[in-house]
């Protein structure tokens, strides 16, 4: 395995262009062409890497009991580390494949688990920490432009210029289009997206906020699923609706293609707005999730009050869980923009594929060193407060274990997280180091244990 992690780094250092020599009839003059694009600087072909270590220490909290699914009372430490190698080539007009090996390795504190927000979002579920290659993505992409009549008469250009980048082709594509993606990605490639809270290797670590906590996007363990999704962009408005396939079990690695049997339904609109000349989003998510879920009312009622509720029990087909999240994100000036998440679902029915986090509110302040002249570093403070359903809350305090969650017993309060990184970027090269901590207030929605103080340090390399 280092072999492999030794293979993929020398890989990405590959630049993907090659070089052809012409010589003149008058001088020796050396002349480059980049054959992986073409005479309009449209890019057939690219490869880009990346890589982030994250490393977190945990001092001891007050913990008056714990359980299976709590996160240790004790000192404790933990890393984590993420490879990916993103390929992508053009295939003809409006067409794109893009493919991402990805090693993984390491775990969260505690494996991830004792709160709603887990604090390393580099992270997963899984039993063992040992590295591991898999295909993350590996997706088509069609975009067809569509045409403004009114435009072309007066000279209007229907095209934007696209820089090369992950999974991003150099070149141009339409203002106005109709795009179709199908395969493996991550839901969160395309929906939820936050110009300042989006990004676990570059911006915020928690989960509650990379994304919408109440949000239980369709992923396996790994954070990913196959699906089906069009996106329609028109002027400042855009539309998404995706189809994508749900694990065969809570948090399992195999996910279940009968889409008879087991779907997941997403729709986000959004829309460009303007203040004082500055940029900002808004976006409004729905999703609908059915699956063979357990029921916390039906677990809690088939215990009796005499042994522990075991929501796995209570599977039953047909099941669901639906949920709404707003989203937005504004700058402020050259320096500063601000961004917020509140989100909320049903909270009836078991998670599935994220986190347990039934309803979240959060707020954020994001900044650029450009005042004291460090314009590549950034800095970053959010807060965030989740919380569960009634159901939910009463499955937890008679002992139930959940996806995350479990103390055996549980004297609910919100959950409260605030985070605070800093960003630091030495060289033009991408490289950056960022240091980073969270406070955390009834870890769990228990008020009984905490509070938590996690420090973290992370390495992120981009080429």
């Amino acid at each position: 395995m280092k072999k492999l992690s030794a293979a993929l780094l020398l890989l990405s250092s590959i630049p993907a262009t090659a070089q052809q020599y012409g010589f003149s009839n008058k001088h020796a003059r050396v002349v480059e062409r980049d054959v992986s694009t073409d005479a309009s600087g449209r890019e057939w072909f690219n490869i880009h890497f990346q890589t982030t270590y994250i490393y977190q220490y945990k001092p001891s909290f007050a913990s008056a009991y714990a359980d299976t699914n709590s996160l240790t009372g004790a000192e404790a430490n933990a890393n984590s580390l993420t490879a990916t190698l993103y390929l992508g080539a053009r295939l003809w007009k409006g067409a794109e494949i893009y493919l991402n090996p990805e090693l993984a390795g390491g775990n969260g504190l505690s494996r991830a688990v004792g709160m709603g927000g887990s604090s390393n979002g580099e992270t997963f579920r899984i039993s063992t920490a040992s590295p591991t290659l898999y295909l993350a993505r590996g997706y088509f992409k069609q975009t067809f432009e569509l045409r403004n009549k009114h435009a072309r008469k007066v000279g209007v250009l229907n095209m934007q210029e696209v820089e090369s980048g992950q999974n991003r082709l150099a070149g141009y594509e339409p203002k106005n289009y109709l795009r179709f993606y199908i395969g493996k990605l991550s839901l969160t490639d395309l929906f939820d997206n936050n110009q300042y809270s989006h990004s676990p290797r570059t911006q915020f670590m928690n989960w509650a906020l990379m994304n919408n906590g109440a949000w239980d996007f369709a992923a396996n363990t790994r954070g990913y699923t196959y699906s089906f999704a069009t996106e329609l962009q028109l002027g400042k408005m855009n539309y998404k609706v995706a189809a994508a396939a749900l694990p065969l079990t809570a948090n399992g690695p195999d996910l279940n293609t009968d889409f008879g049997e087991a779907i997941s339904a997403n729709a986000e609109i959004s829309r460009a707005i303007t203040i004082k000349k500055r940029p900002g989003n808004i976006r409004l998510l729905g999703y609908y999730n059915r699956a063979n879920m357990g029921n916390y009312q039906k677990a809690v009622a088939m215990a009796y009050g005499v042994v522990r509720p075991d929501i796995n029990l209570v599977q039953q087909a047909g099941n669901s869980k639906y949920g709404f999240g707003l989203n937005y994100d504004q700058q402020l000036s050259n320096t500063f923009g601000v961004f917020a998440r509140i989100g909320w679902n049903d909270g009836q029915n078991q998670t599935w594929c994220f986190t347990e986090i039934d309803q979240t509110l959060s707020l954020g302040l994001s900044a650029n060193g450009s005042k004291w002249k460090r314009p590549n570093d950034n800095i970053g403070l959010a807060f965030v407060v989740n919380g569960l359903s009634k159901e939910h809350q009463s499955y937890l305090a008679h002992g139930g274990l959940g996806l995350m969650l479990g103390d055996g017993r549980l004297n609910y309060a919100p959950e409260f997280i605030g985070e605070f990184y800093y960003s630091f970027k030495p060289l033009n090269a991408g490289i950056w180091f960022s240091g980073d901590y969270q406070f955390c207030a009834n870890p769990g929605y228990n008020s009984d244990r905490g509070p938590i103080h996690i420090f973290s340090a992370r390495l992120h390399v981009a080429l």
